[in-house]
């Protein structure tokens, strides 16, 4: 017979996979490789540092049973820690702000945990801060526990005792360059210092997004003021006791559109569906690889799996909205269907039998000043407010015939996977366009809606 105790067995021993037609299409020579972290129970890296914490504050006594364990976490950790504490019989609240994905917060509920949500907007040292709320929480609950993520020496120790010497046995000695986001600090700081310690040739490299402090704050001592990144889990707006500066040898700033853009690459490509944080780390890690040979050996951590995004960047209608969508994968279907929220979901048109006063009153009470004219589906006119008006200017009972008396010509039908450049081109002759999904009009497009991506 073979099986585990409990969940808390199977985390660490993640496999590392190479990555294939990415480094081609990139033309990267040197072989890269993804540290599966994704694939630990709670698909995160952090299940190495929850289950560590907690092992030290049971040792130390400063968790005993029936305890609470308390955090800021921007999810991640939390999990890890809601795994251990679901086996161990402990109770959990975790502080976060309002960018952490609704998927990560969901799944926090889902074991058990309760969640407090801070405003992301809020300074470190004010009362509104995630932290500070978490340390409130945590001196007003008995016998409570505030692992510190940010500071507790179990972080990088967990790292140094597995992550590192995994890398090292399963590259046979051989990585040369290891890349990681740096959040905590733990990840890059325990992990890099075993290997440094193996081989102090081996290139430490953090991977951060533009806003954060820590490339200013490494290679001048200043801190910057930090300033809004989208990406989850990776970077700080002040320095943290675990991100040991002199472990790592460079650290390299990632857009959010270059991380969201990788991540969904990786997902896509290679079949590794990740997170942003993944993208951030695999954008440095092919920066790095670009001027490296065959010899060399590059590692990147995956840091944990896309299912906790898929209504933020693993969503086109949320990459449109937040104006990092690339032009060419905005098509004809997803500008119809995210342009105004507010709108009904279902197309407004009139039928050919319907009388011009019914289709005026129409238009009149959903705001819109041009409207197609379907049959069974199909487009056979359509109708401009101005136009109708001035024809009855000239003809009032006009107003009882039907519309097909007075209707023009249709709007141009589209497939919904139409790109955006065609789409143009067809509103330089046309108000709008209509969109066809499988033979059947679905929505409509307006010069005004194109417009609307461009502010």
């Amino acid at each position: 017979m073979k099986f585990y105790n409990n969940v808390l067995e199977l985390i660490g021993n993640t496999p590392l996979v190479r990555i294939n037609n990415l480094t081609s299409e990139h033309h990267i020579k040197a072989p890269i490789y993804a540290k599966m972290e994704s694939l630990n129970p709670g698909y995160s890296v952090k299940d190495r540092i929850g289950v560590s914490m907690i092992d030290w504050a049971e040792k130390e006594g400063a968790l005993k049973k029936g305890g609470t364990v308390i955090e800021a976490t921007s999810g991640n950790t939390g999990i890890g820690l809601a795994l251990t504490a679901a086996v161990r019989g402990y109770k959990c609240i975790f502080v976060l702000t309002d960018k952490v994905s609704v998927e990560k917060m969901r799944y926090l509920k889902a074991l058990g945990a309760d969640i407090v949500v801070c405003p992301s907007a809020a300074k470190p040292g004010t009362p509104d801060h995630y932290v500070e709320t978490a340390r409130r929480i945590a001196s007003e609950t008995p016998n409570s526990f505030y692992p510190d993520q940010y500071n507790h020496p179990a972080n990088p120790a967990a790292h140094y005792r597995t992550t590192g010497p995994e890398l090292w046995r399963d590259t046979d000695g051989k990585i040369t360059h290891f890349v990681s986001g740096i959040g905590t600090g733990g990840t890059i700081t325990g992990t890099g210092r075993y290997l440094k310690e193996q081989n102090p040739d081996i290139k430490i490299i953090g991977a951060d997004p533009y806003g954060s402090i820590f490339k200013t704050y490494k290679e001048s001592g200043r801190v910057p003021e930090a300033t809004p990144y989208l990406v989850e889990g990776i970077g700080q707006s002040l320095p943290v006791g675990n991100a040991d500066m002199k472990i790592i040898d460079e650290i390299i700033n990632v857009t959010d559109r270059e991380s969201f853009e990788l991540a969904r690459q990786l997902s896509r490509r290679e079949g590794i569906f990740c997170g942003g944080s993944t993208g951030t780390n695999f954008a440095a890690a092919l920066k790095v690889a670009k001027g490296l040979d065959e010899n060399a050996f590059v590692v990147f951590i995956v840091c944990d799996t896309g299912e906790h995004y898929l209504s933020k960047f693993h969503s086109d209608e949320w990459m449109k909205e937040k104006l990092l969508l690339e032009p060419q994968r905005i098509t004809a279907g997803l500008i119809a269907e995210t342009k105004d929220s507010s709108s009904p979901g279902s197309l407004i048109f009139v039928s050919p039998d319907e009388t011009v006063s019914a289709a005026i009153a129409k238009m009149n009470e959903s705001g819109i000043t041009q409207i197609p004219v379907l049959e069974d589906n199909r487009s056979v006119g359509s109708l401009r407010e101005s136009r109708v008006l001035a024809k009855l200017l000239d003809d009032r009972t006009l107003l009882e015939s039907n519309v097909r008396e007075v209707m023009e010509e249709s709007f141009p039908v589209l497939d919904v996977d139409t790109s955006l450049n065609e789409i143009k081109a067809k509103l330089h002759q046309s108000p709008a366009v209509l969109i066809e999904d499988f033979k059947r009009i679905t929505g409509i497009i307006t010069r005004s809606d194109v417009l609307d991506l461009q502010r």
